[in-house]
């Protein structure tokens, strides 16, 4: 037997009587992501915002660049490269290091997307908790434009889109994906690291968040998307997306 059929074999147990592994790590939003992006790199390009232009790939857990790296060592006010959960758009993998992203020169789309099941969007980093996940990712879409010197208005799509939940949205999830709040935080952010960044906040940051589509959807609107065109994929994600359900939600009621 060979370790990718013993790893099939593993997965196919989890989450009954006879599971070897927790079922949240195959049952979450990690997984339900790559899932639907799978599905939709294989369909023609259309209309709904996780559609694939021509050309176009995916990666869940690249990491992208921050314009706030340290500047010495042990610099408190610095971060580090982040975690997207998912990109769609035209980009090189490991061009530098393990998993980074650079956009391609004809590079004409970028979607970073943010999965969540149960939990909010996360708090900032240790120094600067007000930066929240959102304006941190949207940061990092910026620094990815200027480090490929890719305007962002001669870019086709832009986008950072928070997948979660309906319920999730309904109860506020989204409620600081607002370009107002977003632009609020990263300048104070630059106020506190080196104002020095006002050049790039005015020259790419604003101009990016002025060109994105920043919005949050809903699995559920998703899944319904996928039935119509696919019925038989779309019922087994669906059978997966409400596994995910259930267990996080065990997982967070047992946390919290």
């Amino acid at each position: 037997m060979t370790a990718i059929k013993t790893v099939n074999l593993i997965l196919e147990r989890c989450g009954t009587a006879r599971s070897s592994i927790p079922p949240t790590l195959l049952y979450n939003e990690g997984w339900m992501l790559r899932l639907l992006l799978e599905w939709f790199s294989q369909q023609p390009a259309s209309g709904h915002p996780l559609s694939f232009p021509k050309g176009a790939q995916w990666y869940s857990e690249a990491l992208i660049p921050s314009t706030f790296l340290p500047r010495t060592r042990g610099d408190k006010y610095a971060e580090s490269w982040t975690h997207a959960d998912g990109v769609i758009g035209h980009f090189e993998i490991g061009k530098n290091r393990d998993t980074d992203l650079t956009l391609l020169k004809e590079a004409t789309t970028l979607k970073i997307l943010e999965a969540k099941m149960l939990s909010k969007l996360s708090a900032g980093i240790k120094h600067a908790p007000y930066y929240n996940q959102a304006a941190r990712n949207i940061a990092c879409i910026a620094e990815i434009l200027k480090r490929a010197d890719k305007r962002p208005e001669g870019m086709l799509t832009v986008s950072f889109f928070l997948i979660a939940p309906s319920a999730q949205i309904k109860k506020g999830v989204a409620d600081k994906l607002s370009s107002e709040s977003i632009a609020s935080v990263v300048n104070r952010r630059i106020v506190e690291y080196d104002e020095d960044k006002n050049k790039w906040y005015e020259q790419w940051f604003l101009p990016t968040l002025h060109a994105m589509d920043i919005r949050a959807i809903s699995w559920e609107d998703i899944l319904t998307y996928i039935k119509e065109n696919d019925p038989n994929v779309g019922g087994e994600l669906c059978l997966f997306y409400e596994k995910c359900l259930e267990y996080n939600r065990f997982k967070m009621n047992a946390v919290y």
